[in-house]
């Protein structure tokens, strides 16, 4: 028997003889409209397929030693420069005060003038180049308080800023300087004076423990008086230096890497686009006051939130990476080189108080009152969740789901222009049945 015979029984394709065929209009008109919707639906089939999304699913944070970064920028219209002092600490007793790295002070115009910025040159009373016109073998006095570590010449105090780093590390309050001859020859005291009713905008970021802590913009320098942080409120509270208040507004503030314009757009989807507002609620927040006494306090609760890009590849979870992490320069903490990013999500609930006491009976609520005492200036308490957001990109369908798309389209358009195509010419055979009678 011929190779070919063995199968002929199996054949589930039975062919008709072409003569058998019949041709018509009608079947023609529906064959290209089935090519037609055949086309149409597997290229939607494949725009599926290259059609990427972006998948949110919420974990538990098993990081572990991790750091977060920090970036504001807040303007103080009725504050200077120089009575302004950013402080950091958090519950593993780690402590920054008066942290320069990262953060730029600029010098605002009085807010009758526009507050626009000043000359970046103004912005620091205490002169950075050594004092070459003095003796060789001078040694500064600092006046009580034994010389501090950073000191240019070990044992003196050279500069005011020495002098006021002295007097903060033995919690003594310092005022203009007056009597300290360094402060004299540098004319602290008068550039003070020409600050008075200028204001100030603090900008830029720093690198904290990702554990529960705090940061606050508070006047004067601040130093640790026992178990207790305190500043140095003397020229702050001075009536001769103007009326200082902490009237602010929140420029912008974020945790961590800012997500991209792009990237916020497809987490959102097309019904709810997301802005960065989701993610920084304080942002563009305006708050007033009178009153020189004024506390403002932020709760603040933080979530991380991973972003992890088409075909992104998990490295295991996160280690100890306190000491890595410092070598990442302020602002690139959190961009991986892949293009995932971690950063942080936030929620915030505000509370505001005179240091005088009081109740809020002008808000209506009498009942409501105040404990008298504290720091003026802008506390913000951040907390960590445990959870973690991450959005995962990934595809709506495999390439084995669009083949079988593809499949199941074809087979379901043919059958169905067949159904009509068999209806259509039932149908006109009958017809023609009944002219014929």
């Amino acid at each position: 028997m011929p190779a070919k015979s063995r199968f002929t029984r199996l054949d589930a394709f039975t062919k008709t003889v072409e003569d058998a065929r019949i041709r018509t209009t009608s079947g023609g008109i529906v064959t290209i409209a089935s090519l037609l919707i055949v086309l149409y639906l597997v290229w939607g089939e494949w725009a599926d397929y290259r059609r990427i999304v972006v998948h949110p699913e919420l974990i538990v944070d098993k990081g572990r030693g991790e750091r977060m970064e920090i970036h504001l920028n807040i303007s103080f219209p009725r504050i200077p420069c120089e009575l302004l002092t950013l402080d950091v600490m958090d519950v593993s007793g780690e402590q920054q005060t008066g942290v320069k790295h990262g953060i730029q002070k600029v010098q605002l115009a009085p807010a009758i003038q526009g507050g626009r910025p000043l000359d970046v040159r103004a912005l620091d009373l205490h002169a950075d180049e050594p004092a070459t016109h003095l003796d060789p073998s001078y040694c500064g006095e600092c006046y009580g308080p034994p010389a501090p570590a950073s000191a240019i010449k070990p044992g003196c105090c050279q500069t005011c800023e020495e002098v006021r780093e002295a007097y903060a590390s033995v919690s003594w309050a310092f005022g203009k300087g007056e009597g300290v001859e360094q402060c004299q020859r540098e004319h602290y005291s008068e550039k003070l004076e020409a600050q008075r009713d200028q204001g100030c905008r603090i900008e830029g970021g720093f690198r904290v423990n990702k554990v529960i802590g705090n940061f606050h913009i508070a006047p004067g320098r601040s130093f640790s008086n026992g178990m207790m942080h305190v500043h140095d409120l003397n020229n702050y509270l001075d009536p001769s230096q103007g009326s200082h208040t902490f009237t602010h507004i929140i420029h912008h503030l974020r945790f961590g890497p800012q997500i991209p314009d792009d990237l916020t757009k497809r987490v959102g989807g097309k019904t709810m686009g997301w802005t960065n507002h989701h993610l920084n609620p304080l942002d563009n927040t305006d708050q007033s006051t009178d009153d020189p006494a004024f506390n403002y306090m932020y709760f603040v609760k933080v979530v991380s939130t991973s972003y992890h890009p088409l075909g992104w590849k998990s490295r295991g979870p996160s280690t100890d990476q306190g000491d890595s992490s410092d070598l990442v320069s302020i602002g690139q903490h959190g961009l991986g080189q892949d293009g995932s990013l971690e950063t942080h999500q936030y929620s915030v609930t505000s509370h505001k108080r005179s240091l005088k006491g009081g109740s809020d009976s002008q808000e209506g609520h009498k009942e409501r009152l105040h404990a008298v005492g504290g720091i003026p200036g802008v506390f913000f308490s951040y907390d960590i969740s445990p959870m973690k957001v991450i959005n995962r990109e990934e595809r709506t369908k495999s390439l084995t789901g669009f083949l079988t798309g593809v499949c199941a389209v074809i087979g379901g358009t043919l059958t169905v222009a067949a159904a009509i195509d068999r209806a259509f010419y039932e149908g006109a055979t009958r017809i023609k049945k009944l002219h014929q009678r």
